[in-house]
């Protein structure tokens, strides 16, 4: 009950002297029905309800699994100025655009980030309320992110997008297996194995500045396959095998390729 009026301050589509006369003691549905009535009686629309939705995933976003997109950029590139009013209006509208029914909503955080909600329709049909993805995306930066969705046909439309605003090469994917808080425990580990590999090193090797290695190069054997329509794959009745080499004068860099 405490998250529940936490959610409805920050939504703050119902009045603060609205809000205190709520039994949030009372039974869910009880309470439940009496905000729906006050939301229909300040006739409450489908992009005020979105707005909610997006605060509420923003509360529970650990929840969710994301995948984050890093534009490329050429060395010694600035990352291009935008007006952020501007990219909601162009992002709207071409995503409305290539897919007439689609129902896209925004909400600007302190971070300097603005959370996107889209739900997804088709021609012929209209946005569905349980077909969404939400993005998060940080302004004057190469990074976005997109909660996982079994909806993968739609994320190239997404890339075209962000490409547009950008004035970059199309988004490269990259799955994250950490939610995008990373957990305070992690760091903590982390901490604690750097500080114990540093002393293993310094008692093996001697306290003096150590070899590093400069260059790293990783090559992988694997194989692609397909069943998505129109996919080059679909057809093929044996998987692609191929070899991919990952090269980075950073080990870190090159074993996160």
């Amino acid at each position: 009950m405490t998250e529940m009026t936490t959610i409805l301050k920050a939504w703050n589509f119902l009045p603060e002297n609205e809000l205190q006369t709520i039994n949030f003691r009372q039974r869910k549905e009880s309470l439940v029905r009496h905000l729906i009535l006050l939301c229909e009686e300040k006739h409450a629309s489908l992009n005020d309800a979105a707005l909610l939705d997006i605060i509420y995933i923003q509360v529970h976003q650990h929840q969710k699994v994301w995948d984050v997109f890093q534009m490329s950029k050429e060395p010694g590139e600035d990352v291009d100025l935008f007006d952020m009013e501007h990219f909601k209006g162009s992002f709207k509208k071409i995503l409305q655009r290539a897919l007439k029914n689609v129902l896209v909503s925004f909400r600007d955080t302190e971070e300097k980030a603005v959370w996107i909600r889209i739900a997804w329709g088709t021609q012929s049909r209209k946005p569905n309320r349980y077909k969404l993805t939400y993005m998060v995306y940080y302004s004057q930066t190469l990074y976005a992110f997109a909660s996982s969705s079994r909806l993968r046909s739609n994320i190239p439309l997404l890339s075209q997008t962000f490409e547009i605003h950008n004035s970059t090469t199309p988004l490269q994917e990259r799955s994250l297996g950490l939610d995008i808080n990373t957990d305070r425990r992690l760091i903590q580990e982390n901490a604690v194995e750097e500080n114990r590999v540093q002393r293993v090193t310094q008692e093996t090797f001697g306290d003096y500045p150590q070899t590093r290695l400069e260059f790293a190069q990783c090559k992988l054997e694997t194989k692609l396959k397909s069943d998505l329509n129109g996919s080059i794959l679909a057809e093929r009745k044996e998987p692609l095998w191929c070899l991919i080499k990952f090269s980075s004068p950073h080990l870190s860099e090159a074993l996160n390729s």
